[in-house]
Parts: C-alpha cells; sequence; structure tokens
C-alpha cells in the first residue's frame, strides 16, 4: 500500500484536517480523474477513520476502489463511492429530500446518500413536481416533519417556492440541468429559485446534491 501513497503525492495534496476546521472530511469528485486516481486518494483518506465519499464515480472508479477498500459500497442512482468507518447511532436530525421529477432523482440521491451518510435520518420522497401538485399534497405531511428540506427541481424549478410556502423548515433548493432549450443547463431554474418569493428558501449551484446535503448537515448539527 506505500506505493500507491508514494504515487499519491504526484497529483494531489490532501487536506487532512478539513473535519476538525469544518466538521465534514474532505470529498472526492471523481469526475475527470483517473479511476487509480480516485482509489489512491480515497484509500488515503479512509486512514482517517472517517467516513469518505467520492461523487460522480463512475463504475471503473468504484472497481478500482474496491480493490484497495474492500468495504467501499457503490451508490449508482447517486453516481457515488462511500466508505463508512463511523457508523453514527445516533443521528443528527432529518432531512426530507424532494424531486420534481424522476429524471432529477440522480442529483437527489446524491444529495440523500450524502445526507445519510453524514449521519442524518434521510426521507426520499419523488416525483412530486407542480405539474401535478395533488402529488405534493398527498406527501406534504411527511415533508413538515422534517429538520431540513432540500428540493431537487430542473425545467423552471417551481417547486422550491411552492414547498418553501409549506413548511417551517429551512428549504435547500438545488436546481438541476434537467430540461429543454430554455432550460439552458439549469440556469433557468437557478434564477427562479434566486428570485423565489418564499422566506426561507437557500438555494445551491446547479445538480449540487452534494452541497445541498453538507448545508442540511450543518443546519441540523445546530440543533445538537
Amino acid at each position: 500500500m506505500d506505493e500507491h501513497l508514494k504515487q499519491l503525492k504526484d497529483f494531489a495534496i490532501l487536506d487532512h484536517n478539513r473535519a476538525g476546521r469544518t466538521g465534514m472530511p474532505e470529498a472526492v469528485f471523481c469526475e475527470g480523474k483517473t479511476p487509480q486516481q480516485v482509489a489512491d486518494i480515497m484509500y488515503d483518506l479512509s486512514q482517517s477513520e472517517e467516513n469518505i465519499i467520492g461523487t460522480r464515480a463512475s463504475d471503473a472508479d468504484f472497481a478500482a476502489v474496491k480493490k484497495l477498500l474492500p468495504e467501499a459500497k457503490y451508490h449508482e442512482a447517486a453516481r457515488m463511492i462511500s466508505v463508512e468507518n463511523i457508523i453514527n447511532a445516533e443521528k443528527h436530525g432529518t432531512v426530507a429530500v424532494v424531486s420534481a421529477g424522476t429524471a432529477d432523482i440522480p442529483v437527489a440521491e446524491e444529495a440523500a446518500v450524502t445526507a445519510e451518510v453524514m449521519g442524518n435520518t434521510v426521507d426520499r420522497i419523488y416525483d412530486v413536481g407542480v405539474a401535478g401538485l395533488y402529488r405534493l399534497i398527498d406527501k406534504i405531511d411527511d415533508i413538515r416533519k422534517a429538520d431540513v428540506v432540500i428540493v431537487v427541481a430542473g425545467m423552471e424549478g417551481a417547486l422550491a417556492s411552492v414547498v418553501g410556502g409549506l413548511v417551517k423548515a429551512p428549504v435547500i433548493a438545488v436546481p438541476t440541468s434537467i430540461g429543454y432549450g430554455a432550460n439552458l443547463g439549469g440556469l433557468s431554474a437557478l434564477l427562479s429559485m434566486l428570485n423565489s418569493c418564499a422566506a426561507g428558501v437557500g438555494i445551491v449551484n446547479i445538480d449540487n446534491g452534494y452541497g445541498a446535503a453538507c448545508l442540511a448537515e450543518k443546519i441540523n448539527r445546530l440543533k445538537r
């Protein structure tokens, strides 16, 4: 294994103190890295005994990681790898991850898996977009039980405003790149969410389910 750590110095400088500063360990953005680079980085990070995640991971990335870390798990829908060295018996809080459409699920799953690995209880509520409001109304009581709500929506991104007007909990909106041409790769949804008239709605970057989950985790930690 020493050879893997020697190679690591050629392409990465890892932040082993991030968990102490921010409460969350460094995560690995796998896209753009080779599978071996992903594996070497995740192996090194795993030595800290923190829970480690890799986002935007491919099957090839996971295969390389699995060779070094047999306990690693691949979350296909989320496109994520997780290595859980710490099992949180006492959950930090509850997070409802709400998606507008089925096509938004990959981003929603990135948020859900990240929140779970960080020690939260997650309730997945998918395909409840504004094109059929009865679907949202059917689930609104479940959504209201959460400490934090993450809303994932593409197209025009209207679901975040609707949910924001119906719940007491903080709402974290995640615009996705799902939609036809005028969606502009998620820009239309992002601008719609930024212009929300519902109070208490915060917005993260396009397709950034990971960032939304990190914010939800920090909110829930305030209640501990």
